[in-house]
């Protein structure tokens, strides 16, 4: 049967006979091939995620997701980045529309961008950082902290800048990471925007968040 999904097919534990009184040639004979036929079913599993192209055999956790709406925020006010689409999910979802949670415990790699506009006249800063569960509560991670310079708006147009980074996360199994930002000035938003023209080009999302296992939790 033709494999459409490239998954490796798991080896069915093996039927094998039961003991006789005494010993029986032909009932270790098949004890033997039945086991023969198992091993080697299990070997070439083993070799083929061991292979180059073996990761296509894994199912590892991963999510991404993205916003389409405008955000903003009010002046030196902490604020979360929200989420309303769910691009890809396995194991790792948007709850409440903000928090990255993980069905899975270990080391994730979390990449986001976010698409700042800014009106006014002058130039304003823009604070971005992590937020981390901590039983039940968001916590800030030391050190996630980031600060970038919104340039103001010339010619009528407003100044933009897009913002890309990528963390490593340690999260237990249920805890979710959530990406907060802040303002000085409310001229500054996180903008999406539709269709161009001139030439024709996509739509832009105000924040896209990739969530991708690393490895599991060292002991």
């Amino acid at each position: 049967m033709t494999n459409f999904y490239q998954q490796l097919q798991t080896p069915a534990v093996p039927d094998l006979p039961n003991p006789q009184d005494r010993y029986d040639r032909l009932t270790v004979a098949q004890t033997n091939g039945a086991l023969r036929t198992f091993f080697l079913k299990l070997t070439n599993a083993l070799q083929s995620i061991a292979s180059p192209r073996g990761g296509r055999f894994l199912n590892n956790p991963y999510g991404a997701f993205q916003d389409t709406t405008d955000q903003t925020a009010t002046a030196n006010t902490a604020t979360v980045m929200t989420f309303n689409t769910t691009d890809f999910s396995n194991g790792v979802s948007v709850v409440s529309g903000s928090k990255l949670t993980v069905a899975q415990a270990g080391i994730y790699n979390l990449q986001f961008s976010a698409q700042f506009d800014n009106t006014d006249t002058q130039e304003h800063d823009v604070s971005i950082w992590l937020r981390q569960d901590a039983s039940g509560a968001g916590t800030d991670i030391a050190g996630s902290a980031g600060l970038v310079g919104v340039p103001s708006s010339h010619g009528g147009i407003s100044g933009h800048l897009i913002v890309g980074w990528n963390y490593f996360v340690t999260l237990n199994t249920n805890d979710f990471v959530e990406i907060w930002w802040s303002t000085p000035n409310t001229a500054v938003t996180i903008q999406a925007y539709p269709t161009g023209t001139s030439p024709t080009r996509p739509s832009t999302v105000s924040v896209v968040a990739t969530m991708t296992f690393v490895s599991n939790l060292s002991a």
